[in-house]
């Protein structure tokens, strides 16, 4: 088996940015990549976030009774990926549940508290607030299927609330602009494509990358230093602290900045299988799934979710690879038994730089998992009688 010392002498050696990688598994890549503490510390707490919305959506189902069992939930422990148990879990974070006995059908039942109930409230108003955004995300998203201005709808739902979509898009959205949004059948059964009504013309659509261009130029303290055509292609980059970049890498990375590429709204065309047509095609690869990291309220995604569209996009490479392949950009961890990947760009020690009402909400009860038990009152938050199970 290839050494971890090994494989990191690899990647000195050749910069992640050759159009062919050396011949280890991605696990052991995986494995190899630079840490960002920074990163991982915010995952420890996410993961433990995502388990939090996974419950209070089967809390609020239903508007009528919004609460459930704990047996209920119990059932579920291996499904929601509580290893401890629901009770345990539930009493983690009493700032968000609260545990109660109902006498009538003598059970442990759990409900939302006040402060979590505000703030699902406050999302679900920051989203409605925010229509044009999310409307101008959807056209964006479609866009990106350059060849057929199409995406199968059970996609669109992996990423529903990564794109600050309303969970009843499909009638707030979809139905209420017929004018954009256009339902159709799939290939297989009881499938749908949703397909713009008229595609975008490309020049109307201004991928984030650019941006961050005209910042570069219009900036007083570098302007006179920086040259337009010299970053009409570049990507902003950051390195993980601690990575070490080799001038041959540094040289690669200089290379790569400068390679033309077809936009992400851009017709393709036909693929050159050249080797400047594959390096063109891969950072065309890499620039439509940093617009799509763009197009999220937080400006990260899971790499599985992300992965559904490949193929709608014209992505020939392997998703995870790319972001593997250009640390400078992105972000891959690997905590809570999933890949989320990071746009390295948006966030400056743990939070985005430029936050939005929706990201600000969530915000709010991820703070809350932080707080844990921490802030309670004697008495406060407490059970109501009864045993837990």
């Amino acid at each position: 088996m290839v050494s971890r010392h090994t494989i990191k002498r690899i990647l000195l050696l050749h910069s992640p940015f050759d159009s062919v990688r050396f011949k280890t598994t991605s696990a052991q890549f995986i494995a190899s990549r630079a840490r960002d503490a920074t990163f991982e510390k915010f995952m420890d707490n996410y993961k433990n976030l995502l388990k939090v919305i996974s419950i209070q959506d089967l809390i609020l189902a239903n508007p009528n009774n919004t609460t459930v069992s704990l047996q209920f939930l119990s059932n579920l422990s291996q499904k929601l990926h509580l290893n401890r148990g629901a009770a345990s879990f539930l009493r983690k974070y009493p700032h968000i549940f609260h545990i109660f006995y109902d006498p009538s059908k003598s059970l442990p039942f759990c409900k939302c508290t006040d402060a979590a109930l505000e703030i699902s409230r406050l999302e679900a108003a920051a989203i409605r607030d925010s229509m044009p955004f999310v409307v101008d995300r959807l056209v964006r998203l479609l866009s990106m299927s350059t060849a057929t201005k199409a995406l199968p709808l059970r996609a669109i739902f992996k990423v529903w609330r990564e794109l600050g979509l309303p969970d009843d898009f499909e009638d707030s959205v979809i139905l209420q602009n017929p004018n954009l949004f256009k339902l159709s059948d799939g290939n297989e059964l009881n499938t749908h494509v949703l397909k713009l009504v008229s595609a975008i013309p490309s020049g109307n659509l201004m991928a984030a990358v650019e941006n961050w261009r005209i910042m570069q130029c219009c900036n007083e303290d570098c302007g006179s230093s920086v040259d337009p055509l010299g970053i009409r292609f570049s990507f902003k980059h950051g390195f993980p602290p601690g990575m070490r970049l080799g001038k041959n890498f540094k040289a690669k990375v200089k290379e790569w900045q400068s390679l033309p590429y077809v936009g992400p709204y851009e017709e393709m065309g036909e693929k050159k299988k050249s080797k400047c047509g594959r390096m063109g095609l891969e950072k065309r690869a890499v620039a439509i799934v940093h617009e799509f990291l763009s197009l999220t309220v937080e400006k990260m995604v899971e790499v599985e979710k992300i992965s559904h569209f490949r193929k709608w996009f014209g992505i020939d490479l392997n998703i995870r690879d790319l972001f593997l392949d250009h640390p400078g950009m992105f972000y891959l961890s690997t905590k809570g038994k999933r890949h989320t990947v990071f746009l390295r760009e948006a966030y400056e020690r743990g939070r985005l730089i430029d936050p939005n009402p929706v990201y600000d909400a969530r915000r709010k009860l991820l703070d809350l998992i932080v707080l844990g038990r921490h802030g309670l009152y004697t008495g406060e938050l407490q059970e109501e009688g009864g045993k837990t199970v």
